[in-house]
């Protein structure tokens, strides 16, 4: 069960909880979206911010934020035309959660890395 606030009533994880956030705490869609909160970019502007993702995986991760209303595809009026990637209105509203999100995994990093050591040793 969720924390509670005053304002928002009691949740339960459900099916549509879980997907949403598997589609955007994945492994590449934290990277994307960090990066577009900096800046708008292009297909290959997002390739080289991201050395390690392949061209297939960035066209789902796109796709996927896209339908979710995370990313906004624009075509730029340019020739040749353009395709650019926008943080949406939605997408922006996740900046503090990533961003806390970093925060507190840095924070804990040093806990977490001695209960690993802890956990092997004793395996």
């Amino acid at each position: 069960m969720l924390e509670t606030t005053p304002a928002a009533p009691a949740t339960q994880i459900t099916a549509e909880h879980r997907e949403l956030l598997d589609q955007i705490l994945d492994k590449w869609s934290l990277q994307v979206l960090d990066r577009l909160c900096e800046q708008p970019s292009r297909f290959n502007e997002l390739r080289r911010a991201i050395p390690l993702i392949t061209q297939k995986s960035l066209t789902a991760t796109l796709r996927r934020l896209e339908r979710n209303g995370m990313v906004d595809r624009v075509v730029v009026n340019t020739r040749p035309l353009a395709v650019e990637y926008r943080i949406s209105a939605l997408g922006t509203t996740l900046q503090d959660l990533i961003d806390a999100l970093l925060r507190w995994t840095t924070v804990t990093m040093p806990e977490v890395e001695r209960a690993r050591e802890r956990f092997d040793e004793e395996t």
